[in-house]
């Protein structure tokens, strides 16, 4: 376990945010004695409290702007002070902890894995409140800034807030509670003193055998795109604007979600213009928002590595959609470019020349500074690209206020798995909720009936929060505190002894009012989470299953998983299908929906196969799903007494062109649909002149091109539309955009 020191002055509080001379100087003397590495001193300077002020450096000045300071800072900086502040290593990989110092180790991060002892969010703080004090002992004090994958909560702390992974929260919806979730994770992690999140994962998830399904919001870019209000829940609406602001990360860049087969760090074999249409917008809007970071992806695009890919980072990233913040690498991800293990000058400098400001080493640093610094030195990575990395890199540092408050708020300590995040994220599982079906209305079940609940997961915290649960594959098991799904249900009925449970679905007879098998997936992560075979239900839960139809009782399937599931052959057994995806620790939620406390509202952010034959199966492809994208019944109240006829319906429907980017040679749009009548419509055609430009690809949606003008249908899954609702299509197309004046027609 790291050191631990006793308690300072806390970060983001009212510590004076000014170091006095004497006490830089005195830090200045000492870590130069221990490092035997050359810096530049600050000057001598007057000692007294009354002109203390007036001494300091202007880097260390709040006053100044951050751009000054900035340039300032790099100014007194030596070569291992820079090459040290695009350096990453993992927190156990510090032998000894003054490491840190000795090598100017800029960021320090916790891996999926990496823990304190006893895990608790006060030893979090106080091993973050050591490492930044070594920091802070070298000769210029430039703070670490500390990263950790919090990807549905502050999920390496026991006894955190866990929400629902991102394909639940894009079941919801509603990015305003996506943001307001973010804040709340934002709390947490700022309770712990970490600055940092390795999120929100903006893939767009295209092949459901892919083990990192759930930390995609959706399979559309638009579900994703709306959904980075995350970001602003984290940083607040200006990075370091508040006491909690934690720079937020959008990852993975770019493709992740697209690779062939759903080979996770696979290879996207798309066009340019697929990649423009489906995987670009999200990260546009990401950088829209200031998101203080991105991080790449392991996969490739047409056979090239996204950490060597210049073009993708340095002249989409930087240059075309203008990011100002810095480039992280994935976990050894640099390292991986030769296939070998190992680091080489070559893969270090085909990384930073492509744009990475920040290597994710986590390990082997000193062989990485060596190999970094002999690249800088031969010429092949020029020091302007070093410079550059550094600005990115210090000023997020000084916008989150770093320099001024480095230490943990112990104020927010206390937030971490508090009652009112708890209230939030059960708020947020029951609106993640999607009913597939509920036959005869078996939904919501009566508080006064007999209940049997069976399923590996009905009591399990483990499996109902998945993956990135208190290690990185997640595990079975009471992994952390929370609600089961099982005692959300005792929870909800008046009598909890009228509800037995047996997790094989032993001892149940005829008796019982209703069934709930609370089945699907086991926790998994990247890589062990690829199923590239079957997409069904393990043998426990068929076995289950089985017993509780002999019963005749009637069944409602709860299933817990990180994606669809191939249950289609299976679904004439049940009465009801609730999709609960993977809830994290809140199962109450689960429960409310299930008695009608609140209606389900979620829709389907993935298409759900029929069979794992269709994968890839995605909205306006043409295939034929179980259910489509955007699917989701809730609980009707049936229709009151009307005595006057209304009158007949009016069919009407507008269209809205949009224009999303544009690049040399061709544009991206998007076109909104909204049936403006007083009556449902079962079908659309959208069509304008084209203008000259070609349509390049369009998704949700079909399209025929005559005499210059496009023609655009619904799909099978977006051409119903009530009263008021709107559905979307996107496009690419050659040429210039112009100003379209798309005409709908509804059926």
């Amino acid at each position: 376990m790291t050191p631990l020191l006793p308690e300072a002055a806390a970060r983001r509080t009212d510590r004076p945010s000014v170091r006095r001379p004497a006490i830089v100087a005195a830090l200045c003397a000492a870590a130069l004695a221990v490092t035997g590495l050359t810096a530049a001193a600050p000057p001598e300077r007057d000692t007294d409290p009354d002109t203390a002020r007036a001494a300091v450096l202007p880097y260390q000045d709040p006053t100044l702007p951050v751009p000054q300071r900035v340039d300032d800072l790099l100014g007194r900086m030596t070569l291992d002070d820079k090459l040290g502040q695009m350096t990453q290593i993992e927190k156990d990989a510090l032998a000894p902890q003054s490491d840190l110092a000795t090598y100017r180790i800029g960021s320090v991060l916790s891996g999926g894995d990496s823990t304190v002892s006893p895990n608790n969010a006060q030893t979090w703080a106080d091993t973050y409140d050591a490492l930044q004090r070594t920091a802070l002992a070298t000769p210029l004090g430039i703070p670490v800034i500390y990263g950790i994958d919090a990807v549905h909560g502050h999920n390496a702390v026991r006894g955190a807030t866990l929400f629902p992974h991102n394909i639940g929260l894009g079941a919801t919806r509603d990015p305003a509670l996506v943001q307001r979730i973010g804040r709340a994770v934002a709390e947490e992690v700022a309770g712990t003193g970490i600055d940092w999140s390795f999120a929100p994962c903006l893939c767009v998830a295209r092949n459901d055998r892919w083990g990192r399904t759930y930390e995609s919001f959706g399979e559309t870019p638009e579900l994703p795109t709306a959904m980075t209000s995350f970001i602003t829940g984290l940083q607040g609406s200006a990075l370091g604007g508040d006491p909690a602001s934690v720079l937020a990360t959008a990852k993975h860049y770019i493709g992740d979600g697209g690779t062939t087969g759903g080979v996770d760090q696979g290879n996207t074999q798309i066009s340019e213009a697929e990649l423009r249409a489906v995987h670009l917008p999200p990260f546009q809007k990401a950088v829209e928002r200031g998101v203080g970071s991105v991080m790449l992806s392991y996969s490739s695009w047409n056979g090239v590595r996204s950490h060597a890919h210049k073009y993708l980072v340095t002249d989409v990233l930087k240059g075309e959609l203008g990011f100002t913040g810095f480039v992280v690498s994935d976990w050894a991800a640099v390292d991986q470019l030769d296939g070998q293990t190992g680091f080489t000058g070559a893969e270090i400098a085909t990384a930073v020349n492509a744009g990475v400001d920040m290597v994710m080493v986590p390990h082997d640093y000193k062989r990485f500074l060596s190999l970094l610094r002999g690249e800088v030195s031969a010429g092949r990575v020029a020091m302007a690209r070093i410079d550059d990395a550094n600005r990115r890199v210090l000023t997020k540092k000084f916008q989150l206020g770093l320099f001024e408050r480095p230490l943990t708020d112990r104020s927010y300590t206390a937030t971490v798995g508090s009652a009112a995040h708890r209230a939030l994220a059960r708020e947020a599982v029951r609106a993640s909720q999607v009913l597939l079906k509920n036959d005869g209305g078996i939904l919501p079940l009566p508080r006064t009936g007999r209940l049997f609940v069976a399923g590996k997961s009905a009591a399990d915290i483990g499996n109902q929060s998945g993956g990135w649960t208190v290690g990185w594959q997640g595990r079975s098991g009471p992994v952390t505190e929370g609600t089961t799904i099982l005692q959300g249900i005792r929870g909800a009925v008046a009598d909890p002894a009228r509800v037995t449970y047996d997790r094989y679905g032993n001892g149940i007879d005829g008796s019982y009012t209703a069934a709930v098998a609370v089945v699907g997936e086991t926790p998994y992560a990247e890589m062990r989470g690829d199923r590239p075979d079957g997409m069904g239900l393990d043998q426990e839960d068929l076995q289950t299953l089985a017993r509780l139809k002999a019963s005749g009782v009637p069944v409602v399937v709860v299933l817990v998983s990180g994606r669809p599931l191939d249950i289609a052959d299976r679904l004439p057994d049940w009465r009801a299908l609730l999709a609960s995806w993977l809830p994290g620790t809140e199962g109450g939620g689960v429960a409310d929906v299930l008695f009608g406390d609140h209606a389900p509202t979620g829709k389907l952010p993935m298409t759900w196969m029929r069979s794992a034959s269709q994968q890839p199966v995605n909205d306006g492809d043409g295939k034929s799903p179980l259910f489509p994208y955007g699917y989701g019944l809730t609980y009707g109240t049936g229709p009151g007494p009307d005595p006057d006829p209304d009158p007949a319906p009016v069919k009407a429907c507008t269209a809205t062109h949009k224009l999303v980017g544009s690049w040399p040679g061709g544009h991206q749009a998007e076109v909104t649909v909204k049936n403006t009548g007083t009556g449902p419509i079962t079908g659309w055609t959208v069509d304008w002149e084209l203008g000259g430009s070609t349509v390049t690809s369009l998704w949700n949606g079909g399209h025929t091109v005559a005499n210059g003008r496009i023609t655009v249908r619904n799909t099978s899954s977006n051409g119903t539309l009530a009263v008021g609702a709107t559905t979307s299509f996107g496009y690419t197309a050659n040429g210039t955009a112009g100003t379209p004046a798309p005409r709908c027609t509804p059926a």
